[in-house]
């Protein structure tokens, strides 16, 4: 069985990026999101979101703004205790006010740009993931990670052809087994100050594609959130 978990970051950056989600989920095929909790936009991601109970909610961390940090000079234990501080430190504190803004724990766990991949950043996060029981993502080895549906090319270009339905059409026939996860950004631009602008909206159209929930009936997936598929991800646990 394939089951495919499609996930929007940066959930509550915006109110135009909670609208572009939002329409990703009620017309589209996202099942989940990731809520950037220290967001002006992140109260009311919360409260839509309460509206709709198959709409998955994890927590999408913001590790900074220390990024000078970020790598320590050889031989710099004190800069290295520093960044593994001020790490747990910011999830520890995000974690608290998404349990507050949502009323529970996520479903998930991630990180704004992939920070937490970072070797001093890792195991805070690593510890958090195990005491909630929850997947850390491209860490958790029963998940597979697919970040290939993004208007950007590796070294910041535009890359539009890799957001179309067609594209995204491709991506869903070469599923593999198991539990996927597909990262999106989905959004609309108004009273949006962020780089990756007009590429959100061109997700919300193709992540709402009639083409694309066909592919997915015709690939026999299984759409569901990070909770939907918490049965499957258990017996991938057992030994």
């Amino acid at each position: 069985m394939r089951y495919l978990i499609v996930n929007a970051d940066d959930f509550g950056l915006s109110e135009s990026v909670n609208r572009g989600i939002l329409d990703a989920h009620d017309e589209g095929i996202v099942t989940s999101a990731s809520l950037m909790v220290e967001r002006p936009a992140a109260l009311e991601a919360a409260d839509r979101a309460r509206e709709r109970p198959r709409l998955g909610l994890g927590l999408h961390v913001e590790v900074g703004p220390w990024r000078a940090t970020w790598v320590p000079k050889r031989g710099s234990a004190r800069s290295a205790s520093v960044v593994e501080r001020r790490a747990a430190e910011d999830l520890r504190r995000q974690l608290e006010r998404f349990r507050l803004l949502v009323g529970r724990d996520p479903s998930h766990l991630d990180s704004h740009q992939h920070r937490h991949l970072g070797e001093l950043v890792r195991p805070s996060f690593e510890e958090v993931a195990a005491e909630l029981g929850i997947p850390l993502r491209r860490i958790d080895p029963r998940i597979q990670f697919r970040g290939d549906f993004y208007g950007h090319d590796g070294r910041g270009r535009p890359e539009p052809a890799a957001i179309t339905a067609e594209a995204l059409i491709r991506l869903i026939e070469n599923v593999a087994d198991g539990v996927t996860e597909l990262c999106c950004h989905p959004g609309y631009v108004d009273g949006l100050d962020d780089w990756y602008r007009a590429e959100r909206a061109q997700e919300v159209q193709a992540l709402c594609d009639p083409r694309v929930r066909r592919a997915i009936e015709r690939e026999d997936l299984r759409l569901g959130s990070f909770a939907e598929v918490a049965v499957q991800l258990a017996a991938q646990r057992a030994p």
